[in-house]
């Protein structure tokens, strides 16, 4: 077993199985996994997936998984870790962008096993980034910093690009309106502009009338609009109180709330439990969420 660290906001794990062993995730922020040989199943919550050379799956933090191993495989875990996100003064990083990007990943990804590219030619580019920080990583030196994160950012984009293009939305069996699905992808997207997902504007863009827009998100999603937006955004809270150096009145700005009040009171009526609960039990609560395959 190999561990390559590049430097602390991630690394990377290179390892060779013939049988799978339990690793620590604890402060992964997700991680992608690139099968380089073998074949097997992946499982995560009783769901199986076989996975062979050049499959890609990605990990979302605290969800229990494992790889059934058939034949001797080797995988890389690309991991990026809560401290990519909160800032680090060695390396400049847009914290703001960085975080959009992953939370975007995060909050629609459906956490389903299954091999999350889309595209072979994506395949084929995250091969090629992921072998060249993987080099880096070997080789390590202050000049590879630069050249390691334009790297992570070319594959965040890919990752973002080929999880517009899956099924990542749960909707009414046998939809076939598509109306629907660029909707959500809409609401996810803008989800920090209020103003875009109010009705008139959803409206406007996709040519119903106010009344209907409604009635048409209810029927296809099974969920009334305004729940949705609201359950939407505070998967973005949850993300930022555990894996962000954000303040409340930060989230609550950026996110269309009238004030910190009025961000707790929302969180506790649909969470459960008061932000300070949470920011205490977070990671414990989103685990027990969880229904983990043994």
């Amino acid at each position: 077993m190999e561990v390559l660290e590049a430097y602390k906001p991630f690394e990377i794990q290179e390892l060779e199985l013939s049988k799978w062993i339990p690793r620590a995730v604890k402060n992964n922020f997700f991680e992608l996994v690139l099968v380089k040989q073998g074949s097997g199943t992946q499982c995560i919550n009783y769901n199986d997936y076989e996975y062979s050379s050049g499959s890609m799956f990605l990990l979302p933090p605290l969800k229990c998984h494992k790889f059934d191993i058939e034949t001797p495989s080797k995988f890389v875990f690309l991991k990026f870790t809560d401290s990519f996100f909160k800032g680090n003064n060695r390396v400049s990083i847009d914290r703001d962008e960085w975080f959009k990007e992953a939370a975007y990943i995060l909050s629609n990804y459906n956490q389903l096993p299954g091999d999350i590219i889309k595209s072979e030619v994506d395949r084929q580019y995250l091969e090629s980034l992921i072998n060249m920080i993987l080099q880096e990583s070997r080789n390590y030196s202050k000049e590879s910093i630069s050249l390691i994160r334009s790297l992570m950012t070319s594959i965040l984009e890919i990752l973002i690009r080929n999880i517009k293009k899956g099924d990542i939305y749960e909707v009414a069996e046998n939809n076939t309106d598509d109306r629907i699905t660029k909707m959500l992808t809409y609401i996810n997207e803008h989800i920090d502009q209020t103003n875009l997902l109010k009705v008139e504007n959803l409206a406007e863009v996709f040519l119903m009338s106010p009344t209907y827009v409604s009635e048409f998100f209810k029927k296809q999603v099974r969920m009334p609009l305004r729940e949705y937006i609201i359950k939407a955004k505070l998967k973005l809270v949850e993300i930022r109180l555990l894996n962000s150096d954000y303040n409340l009145s930060e989230i609550a700005d950026d996110l269309g709330f009238t004030d910190v009040s009025h961000l707790s009171r929302t969180f506790k009526k649909y969470v459960g439990v008061s932000i300070r609960e949470f920011k205490n039990n977070g990671e414990y609560m989103l685990l027990k969420r969880s229904v983990c395959a043994s």
